[in-house]
């Protein structure tokens, strides 16, 4: 069935309005921008309406089904996060870490295109068509369509695009005992063979030219090669030479004054809030971690927090 008459179907809409929708889908983005995390610069996000969000959040149930994703990926899938990402690397001694450059604007519908015909996925034009105003931003009048950072479709088509470099350099990794996964942009790769990473970043630009034809490329400054003589982190946890993650020290003391602050009634209620937040992913992380701040600050402090709301 054509994924215009699933839409249909599930919208209780007409194909000619769904298309008539679509043709303007493009234009229907809110842009704002936002500090890129230990940067000067800004990171430019495009909400999507209300009423075309919806409407991708239907389309990735459906294309969930039709487009295939790599096991080396880990972001965006349910059950699976930076935890997961990191545990595969924390048993080995070198780290290689790489970034992709301007990840989801490099994404385009002829790069688009090209993965699906590359799978065999059969659409016809209607379809191609469709998917390209529901997919894909437009942000100048004669600009070119790009993926948007804020759309809920974005996560899951760029981990489609990514499936045979995922596939190619995991083929090349295992054939050198080398471990590979993807977090979004990050790529991450880790070793017990020394030197053997040095190799790594000439065969990833030599598969991403070949793949993509220049369309995503690296951002080298980006490139950090580690060991465990050296502070080892990927996607944000700190991998301790133990073989076991972490939040790292520095954070450990910032949330150890964030505690104390709460308890001498010192924090405002948003400030309550983002500390909840914060011990919960890091006692997700570091598990033992609660346990410590509960021998410290005792356990009437975290029952007084959880209630707080």
């Amino acid at each position: 069935m054509k994924i215009v008459d699933v839409l249909s179907l599930k919208l209780l809409m007409s194909n000619t309005d769904i298309v008539k929708f679509a043709n303007t889908a493009p234009h229907r983005y809110k842009v704002y921008q936002i500090p890129k995390r230990n940067s000067s610069k800004k990171r430019t996000i495009a909400q999507p309406s209300k009423e075309l969000k919806f409407l991708q959040r239907i389309l990735c149930g459906i294309l969930e089904d039709i487009l295939p994703i790599h096991n080396s990926a880990f972001a965006y899938k349910k059950n699976i996060g930076i935890k997961q990402n990191a545990e595969f690397h924390s048993k080995n001694k070198f780290l290689l870490k790489m970034d992709f450059k301007n990840f989801f604007p490099s994404i385009n519908p002829n790069l688009f295109l090209r993965q699906i015909e590359s799978h065999a996925i059969s659409l016809d034009e209607v379809d191609k068509k469709l998917l390209i105003n529901l997919i894909f931003r437009k942000p100048y009048r004669e600009g070119i369509l790009e993926l948007s950072i804020g759309a809920p479709s974005s996560p899951l088509i760029s981990n489609f695009i990514m499936y045979n470099f995922d596939k190619a350099i995991s083929e090349k990794c295992n054939s050198m005992s080398i471990t590979y996964t993807r977090y979004a942009d990050d790529i991450t790769f880790s070793t017990n063979s020394v030197n053997i990473l040095f190799n790594i970043p000439k065969i990833v630009e030599s598969l991403l030219h070949d793949i993509y034809q220049g369309d995503i490329s690296l951002n080298k400054e980006k490139t950090v090669f580690s060991s465990k003589a050296h502070n080892r982190h990927v996607t944000g946890i700190t991998l301790s030479n133990d073989s076991k993650l972490s939040i790292g020290r520095y954070k450990k003391r910032v949330l150890s004054s964030k505690i104390h602050h709460y308890l001498l009634g010192h924090l405002k209620e948003d400030e309550i809030q983002k500390l909840k937040g914060e011990l919960a992913f890091s006692f997700h992380i570091e598990p033992i971690l609660k346990k410590r701040f509960i021998r410290k600050y005792g356990k009437e402090c975290f029952l007084k927090l959880d209630k707080e709301l």
